[in-house]
């Protein structure tokens, strides 16, 4: 029975991403000469996955507050647990570039719809690629729009958050923008790690408090650094006794 609503989901996500990704290309041909941020084809595409979330049998997913009424000059930083966190990210209200490996880009639709949104294309030990792949965030944050960024680089296994890399905390520093906090807890079950099967996912995301990058310099990047780990843990650490608390 898994495997049958498992194929079902898959279908169902990829219909949606495709009358996602036909609605996102009507409007971008209507905004991109006018909406240089691109924050009408972006937010389209956050939206096409919190729809596909909430027609997936196995999931439930839910932001938990209190959320900060705008975001802008910020790099945003989550910890990693499943490829069902970008459909979970998705759920808060506003929009961010998000920097993902360049093979997701070559996925028909939805890698069209990632170039689309403006989103950053990075191939994972390439220094080219990654210098490049910087400098489009930074361009970016120029421009007021928030970038997404994973720290740890990869899903990880277990419970323990694997070592955060450099990349986000210098580029906040270098730009001068803040660092975001956020944090996800439950999607490890959603789309397990080396598996096509769904499973019953309770998910939450949550979102901390701000840490200004003002006068510091790349000397600062490790004490950044863990300032943000301990924030992601407290705040997955929280979401993690909501859930244990909340009724059966």
């Amino acid at each position: 029975m898994n495997a049958l609503l498992s194929v079902w989901t898959w279908l169902e996500i990829g219909l949606v991403a495709l009358l996602g990704f036909l609605v996102q290309g009507l409007l971008a041909l209507v905004t991109l000469p006018f909406d240089r941020r691109r924050l009408v084809v972006g937010r389209v595409f956050r939206l096409v996955g919190v729809v596909a979330a909430r027609l997936t049998p196995f999931w439930h997913f839910g932001v938990v507050g209190p959320l900060p009424k705008a975001v802008g000059r910020t790099v945003v930083v989550s910890n990693h647990e499943s490829h069902a966190d970008p459909f979970l990210i998705s759920h808060l209200p506003w929009e961010m570039k998000w920097l993902g490996k360049a093979s997701l880009f070559r996925i028909p639709v939805v890698g069209w719809m990632m170039w689309l949104a403006g989103d950053v294309p990075v191939q994972r030990g390439d220094s080219a690629s990654g210098k490049g792949a910087m400098a489009k965030c930074a361009s970016w944050l120029e421009r007021g729009v928030p970038v997404m960024m994973f720290p740890e680089g990869t899903r990880g296994t277990e419970e323990a958050l694997l070592p955060f890399k450099d990349g986000a905390f210098r580029l906040a520093i270098e730009t001068g923008a803040d660092i975001l906090p956020v944090a996800v807890s439950g999607t490890r079950t959603a789309l397990p790690k080396h598996s096509w099967r769904f499973q019953k996912s309770e998910a939450r995301v949550t979102v901390g408090t701000a840490l200004s990058t003002k006068g510091l310099t790349l000397a600062d990047v490790e004490t950044l650094k863990a300032s943000a780990r301990v924030q992601v843990e407290g705040l997955r650490e929280r979401l993690r006794v909501l859930a244990a608390a909340k009724p059966a």
